[in-house]
């Protein structure tokens, strides 16, 4: 599957070697802002099954670069997978949700959880990813994901997205080891996961820790930054010879980049909510970064949006090591049209910055 790509801006941005323009992909950019995705979904009849059909994740992966000149393909999944495999019952409510019936209750509970088989009750992730990289036949690289194991629990023990996450907050301050025990465990799950990832094709692979930014700092690094280090350690990133360049992104995190720096990862993201001028004089002699214009810029007109990508292109400066992105995900409730100004933006605006 060592295809020689047409396109490896992103890669070589990750990498930090030259290119001729920043790379631009976007955090859900597969999603309902689409109309062709929303056609998907309503053939799927619900977007559990639509992540379950590998043909249907293919597709859907495939069409926001059938519209726009994206650098890179991000594998349609959910950061929930793991723990649906591992029997904690995930449904998807409208108005409400990604909501588990089985969640965590106990520290016998946690005990008992199983490790999933990559390629076997996650195997649909898996056809999705051989199949995707078939389709892209070479044409940008195709990242692969999971969630952390903070942001994971946090859903396994609440049950629900959370406003205070008061449960595993109070079982995090109560039993420590308990916790611990269970982020482990999940950890090894993930890097498993990952691993599954990269075989089946993933160029590059991505941990989203969208909850990390919720925790004091001390129990950041304990109970969020440990566990993202541990995946990253036991990931097969020169699989086939390459290298599998890894991104981490903690939502709120900023106070933090640091360390997040320090994991040993290739690229720090960034939410809209930090200066990626000062970050990058901070940490971008150790890593590439990826981010960071807030996703609400882009319900602007064009010539705003133009305007925005070009403050970042500069505060970021000459050179590479930069991955242009929102600083979350694109929102269901944008015009595709300013998406595609946006993507148009970065390519046109970003030459100057790569040229002697």
């Amino acid at each position: 599957m060592n295809v020689t790509l047409k396109n490896d801006r992103f890669l070589r941005a990750l990498r930090r070697q030259a290119v001729d323009k920043t790379p631009v992909w976007m955090m859900r950019q597969a999603g309902r802002y689409l109309p062709e995705y929303r056609a998907t979904r309503e053939k799927a009849g619900d977007f559990i099954t639509l992540c379950q059909t590998p043909e249907l994740a293919c597709e859907v992966t495939l069409q926001p670069l059938e519209r726009y000149p994206l650098d890179a393909a991000i594998l349609f999944s959910d950061i929930l997978t793991i723990p649906d495999a591992m029997g904690l019952q995930l449904e998807l409510i409208e108005s409400v949700g990604p909501v588990f019936h089985k969640p965590i209750n106990s520290y016998n509970d946690i005990k008992q959880l199983p490790m999933p088989d990559p390629e076997q009750e996650l195997a649909y992730v898996m056809d999705a990813v051989r199949l995707i990289r078939k389709e892209l036949d070479g044409s940008v690289p195709l990242i692969g994901f999971a969630g952390s194991p903070w942001t994971l629990a946090t859903y396994m023990v609440e049950g629900r997205s959370s406003r205070d996450f008061g449960k595993i907050k109070k079982w995090l301050y109560s039993a420590p080891e308990e916790i611990h025990h269970l982020l482990s465990h999940v950890a090894n799950s993930v890097a498993s996961y990952l691993n599954a990832q990269i075989h089946a094709g993933a160029q590059a692979i991505m941990i989203f820790d969208t909850w990390g930014g919720t925790l004091t700092g001390p129990a950041y690094k304990a109970f969020s930054l440990a566990y993202m280090q541990q995946i990253v350690e036991q990931l097969d990133r020169g699989y086939l010879g390459d290298h599998i360049p890894v991104i981490l992104f903690s939502k709120g995190a900023g106070l933090w980049i640091v360390d997040i720096a320090a994991t040993g990862c290739d690229a720090v993201g960034l939410d809209w909510t930090q200066d990626i001028g000062l970050i990058r004089e901070a940490i971008g002699h150790q890593v590439a970064l990826q981010g960071n214009m807030d996703p609400a810029i882009l319900k602007a007109p064009s010539e705003r949006i133009r305007e925005e990508v070009g403050n970042i292109l500069a505060s970021f400066g000459k050179g590479s090591g930069h991955v242009f992105n929102l600083g979350h995900g694109i929102t269901p409730d944008i015009d595709p049209e300013h998406a595609g100004a946006f993507i148009n933006a970065v390519h046109e605006l970003s030459e100057q910055y790569h040229t002697d």
